[in-house]
C-alpha cells in the first residue's frame, strides 16, 4: 500500500508527491485510501450497516467487533439477503472448507463468547464482475487473558452480483448475543482518479537503526484505534518479537503459521512474536491493529522472510495473530527485537494510525 519513490524512499519531494497517484503516501499528495462511510453503534445490536457508498473500483472494510455473549459477524452486501455469496476458508491453520449459495460472506473467527474480533477486507468493486474480497486474517480474542491464544480464520469470498457496484455494506451477527456499543465497521475507497489530500492513514512514526543494536523503538507515538506498520528487519539466525509501551510482563498470546503448517500458539509471554521462524536474511512485516484501550489489543502481521538469494531459492512466510492483554491503555510505542543476536544497521519501523 506504500509508492516507494526514487532511492528506495516512502517520502518524496513535492513533485513526486504531486504526480504519482493510487497507492502513494497520501499525506501531504494526493490519493490513497479515503474513508467512504462508517457506522459507530450507540447501543446494543445484530447489524452494523453503512449506507451511501460512492462508487469506488477498491474498497478496504475495517470491522471492530466487541460482543455481549456469542456472537460471529457475517458480511453482506446491499443488503442482499439472498443465497448469492460463497466462501473459502480456513479456522486456525486448519483444512479448507467452503460454502456456497449462502446468505453471506463468513469473514471471522469460529464465535467466543464475549471475545473482541479485528478483521481487515479488501473487495474489488467493479459493477459487471462478481465482487471478489480478500480476509487476509480475521483475529479473535479467544477467552481474555493472555493464558488464552487469539483465534484467526484466513478466508477469500464473492458476491455474484454482476450489475451494481457496492453502495453499503452490511455486518449481521449470526448468532444468539450482540454486538456491544461501540462495535464499528469502517469503509475506505481508492481509485485511481482520487485526488483528494484526506487520506484516512496517518504517519506516525518512522524510525531506522544507523548501527547495529538490540531493539528498535518508534518512541511515543500518538494514540490511533486503527495501526498499520511495516518492519524491514535484518540480524542474525532469529526470530523477532513485539513489545508494545515498554510493557514487559507475561501479558501477550501469539497463534502462528510458518510455510502453511499446522497452528502454533505460546500464552503468557513477555512479548508477542512478530515474525517466529528463525533465519538470517532480511525479511518485512506487515500489520494492522484494533487499539481500543479498554480491550485486548489485536493484531494480524504477515510475514515475508528472502531465504537464500537468488530466484532458485523460495522466499518464506508467516501468519500470525496476536494479542496484547493490556485492557486499561492505548498502544503509544512499538519496540522489535532479536531473539538473539543483534538488530542490523538498516532495521526500519514505520507506523500509520487513524481513529
Amino acid at each position: 500500500m506504500v509508492d516507494w519513490l526514487a532511492g528506495n524512499r516512502v517520502r518524496g519531494t513535492s513533485t513526486e508527491r504531486t504526480t504519482s497517484a493510487g497507492f502513494n503516501d497520501g499525506f501531504t499528495g494526493t490519493g490513497g485510501w479515503k474513508e467512504l462511510a462508517r457506522t459507530t453503534l450507540g447501543s446494543a445490536g445484530d447489524d452494523i450497516d453503512v449506507t451511501g457508498l460512492a462508487d469506488k473500483r477498491y474498497l478496504m472494510v475495517l470491522i471492530d467487533e466487541q460482543s455481549s455473549g456469542e456472537t460471529y459477524g457475517r458480511m453482506r452486501f446491499n443488503a442482499d439477503t439472498g443465497n448469492n455469496y460463497t466462501t473459502r476458508y480456513s479456522s486456525n491453520g486448519g483444512s479448507d472448507s467452503t460454502l456456497t449459495s449462502f446468505g453471506s460472506c463468513v469473514n471471522y473467527p469460529p464465535p467466543v463468547s464475549n471475545q473482541v474480533a479485528f478483521s481487515v477486507n479488501y473487495i474489488t468493486n467493479k459493477s459487471d464482475k462478481e465482487k471478489l474480497v480478500i480476509t487476509p486474517d480475521s483475529v479473535g480474542s479467544n477467552t481474555s487473558g493472555a493464558g488464552n491464544a487469539p483465534q484467526r480464520r484466513e478466508c477469500v469470498s464473492k458476491w455474484t452480483n454482476t450489475s451494481s457496484v457496492i453502495s453499503q455494506v452490511n455486518i449481521e451477527n449470526g448468532t444468539s448475543g450482540d454486538f456491544t456499543s461501540g462495535s464499528e465497521c469502517v469503509v475506505l475507497g481508492w481509485d485511481d482518479s482520487d485526488t483528494h489530500t484526506t487520506n484516512f492513514w496517518e504517519e506516525l512514526a518512522d524510525v531506522t537503526l544507523g548501527s547495529s543494536a538490540t531493539t528498535l523503538s518508534t518512541g511515543t507515538f500518538t494514540a490511533k484505534k486503527y495501526l498499520w506498520f511495516q518492519t524491514y528487519m535484518k540480524s542474525g539466525n532469529c526470530d523477532y518479537r513485539l513489545t508494545f509501551n515498554g510493557d514487559s510482563g507475561s501479558n501477550y498470546a501469539t497463534r502462528w503459521s510458518e510455510n502453511g503448517g499446522s497452528d502454533v500458539t505460546s500464552t503468557s509471554t513477555a512479548f508477542n512474536y512478530l515474525s517466529p521462524q528463525g533465519a538470517s536474511t532480511p525479511r518485512f512485516t506487515n500489520t494492522f491493529m484494533i487499539n481500543n484501550s479498554a480491550n485486548e489489543k489485536l493484531g494480524i502481521s504477515h510475514v515475508a522472510l528472502q531465504n537464500t538469494a537468488g530466484a532458485g531459492t523460495a522466499p518464506e512466510r508467516d501468519e500470525v495473530v496476536h494479542k496484547w492483554a493490556n485492557t486499561s491503555a492505548q498502544i503509544t510505542s512499538l519496540t522489535v527485537a532479536a531473539s538473539i543476536n543483534t538488530l542490523s544497521a538498516g532495521t526500519q519501523i514505520k507506523v500509520w494510525g487513524s481513529d
